[in-house]
């Protein structure tokens, strides 16, 4: 294993491929500073640009990009009080504040800082558990692989943002979308309405494309007026003395830990990361009433969290082919589109390209941190760019891009079509993660259902005789019923305390 990490380490510092993580993470913090720019609209414009590049170089480049997108978020959430990205939400809760008071840079330095720390934790935990995870995942059947698709639909839709019946829906949705094209059973055609394009059905970068960047474009071009005044970074340094950090071990440790776990759930994200994380640091905090006003433990809690998510996302992702996030989706496409075949047998087929990857995400977070704390006070200055002369250049690339997938306009009218929709599920606060998720794993979930039907004279009950897959479906069923038993409980407690109450 170390032999493996240090043969990837040497690939990735060879000149070409420490260029693509050096300038994959600066674009990434970049982007990931502008509010309204986001990290799954980087990495899915930069997708069509690959095409030409070695497939390992291209995919060390994007998740350079996921690392460094997810961190530049923490400069507009202490700044201006807009997170560049959704997983700096609860920064800005304590960092805003804190810069309010004259201490930006401090609330920068313990951003920088704990991002480092977080990435690096779940980078362990990425070496350590990839590996053995994707050999056990060899010895998975078709049932398992359903099951286990399964599972993570439904524990994103569960724990998307808004109600689970939203995220059920997106997901449904994103099933459906990927329906149109062959059956992959008898080879037939379906639901192609006549439309010789849609033969091999949607092609996934235009709606990738649509979804995370024309939506984007639309909802930006509707508050193109929206601006906010940035509190200046004076001249002290952006970087804390170790005795300092101290008192925040045990806050990073933790906060790493939760980021990281709730990152190997498919499709969580890391703005669950963060949330879960500051709500526990606030529950062990002596001051607990200090969060919110510019608390060091909310900022620490929030960047370590976040960060050390898109480690423990990539696990599922390299071990199982499952996307732990949405970024992951547009990962696992950009594997795809470049012929890998992603799920358990990546390690076993390919594990030079596996542990490049690892090594890149490791590397990324150490430059990361090089760049923010060497450069934060210009990347500040990014936020003053006008949002009007950045969209149609955007708009631009993400045309060019789907169009020179086949050289094709119905690609450009698919990226038009996914963006509406995107658009009008954003407007009716419907989550695209599960959406996009959906459609990625639809084509996996239906294969892996009709070869264990095929396999077994008993069709589907023959799952009832593998454990793993009934363990999978048992955790599924109690992520959909657990709602209704916390609603029972809840009036229970209610008609209790009212029988109580005088």
């Amino acid at each position: 294993m170390l032999s493996d990490l240090a043969g990837a380490l040497g690939y990735i510092f060879t000149p070409l491929p420490f260029f693509w993580v050096l300038l994959g993470t600066a674009l990434g913090i970049f982007v990931g500073a502008v509010p309204g720019l986001t990290g799954g609209m980087l990495i899915a414009l930069t997708m069509p640009l690959t095409f030409v590049m070695d497939s390992t170089q291209a995919l060390v480049l994007m998740v350079a990009m996921y690392v460094g997108s997810v961190s530049g978020g923490l400069i507009s959430a202490t700044l201006l009080r807009m997170p560049g990205t959704p997983s700096s939400v609860m920064t800005t809760f304590d960092g805003h504040p804190m810069a309010q008071r004259g201490e930006a840079e401090k609330a920068l330095a313990l951003s920088i800082g704990a991002s480092l720390i977080g990435g690096l934790i779940a980078g362990v935990f990425l070496v350590v558990l990839s590996q053995p995870l994707s050999r056990w995942a060899t010895t998975f059947g078709p049932w398992e692989y359903f099951a286990m698709v399964l599972m993570a639909l439904v524990l994103i839709a569960s724990i998307s943002q808004g109600s689970m019946v939203k995220g059920l829906l997106a997901g449904a949705l994103g099933i459906a979308f990927a329906l149109p094209g062959l059956n992959p059973s008898d080879g037939q055609l379906r639901l192609t309405l006549g439309w010789h394009e849609l033969d091999g059905g949607f092609a996934l970068l235009p709606v990738l494309l649509g979804v995370f960047v024309m939506s984007q474009i639309i909802e930006d071009a509707l508050e193109i007026e929206k601006k906010a005044e940035p509190i200046r970074i004076g001249g002290q340094r952006i970087l804390l003395s170790l005795a300092a950090w101290k008192r925040h071990w045990g806050n990073l440790l933790r906060s790493s830990i939760i980021g990281t776990w709730i990152g190997i759930l498919p499709g969580v994200g890391a703005s669950i990361s963060s949330m879960v994380a500051y709500a526990t640091a606030r529950s062990f905090s002596r001051t607990p009433e200090k969060f919110g006003t510019g608390h060091e433990e909310g900022i620490v809690a929030s960047e370590a969290a976040n960060n050390a998510n898109v480690g423990g996302a990539l696990i599922p992702l390299i071990t199982m082919g499952i996307p732990g996030s949405p970024i992951d989706a547009i990962l696992l496409g950009a594997l795809i589109l470049h012929n890998i075949q992603p799920g358990p047998l990546l390690f076993v087929n390919n594990a030079e390209f596996v542990w490049a990857l690892i090594a890149a995400y490791l590397v990324a977070n150490i430059l990361m941190f090089i760049i923010m704390t060497a450069s934060v006070r210009w990347i500040a200055r990014l936020m003053l760019v006008n949002r009007a002369l950045l969209l149609p250049a955007i708009f631009v690339f993400c045309v060019v891009g789907a169009y020179a997938l086949h050289n094709r306009m119905f690609d450009v009218w698919v990226v038009l079509l996914f963006g509406l929709i995107g658009f009008g599920l954003r407007l009716c606060r419907v989550p695209l993660g599960p959406f996009v998720i959906g459609f990625v794993l639809a084509r996996i979930l239906e294969e892996e259902l009709r070869s264990g039907m095929q396999l077994s004279d008993a069709g589907f009950w023959s799952i009832l005789d593998r454990p793993i897959a009934l363990t999978f479906l048992g955790i599924s069923a109690l992520t959909l019923l657990w709602p209704f038993v916390q609603d029972m409980l809840a009036r229970r407690r209610r008609r209790r305390a009212g029988e109580v109450s005088p």
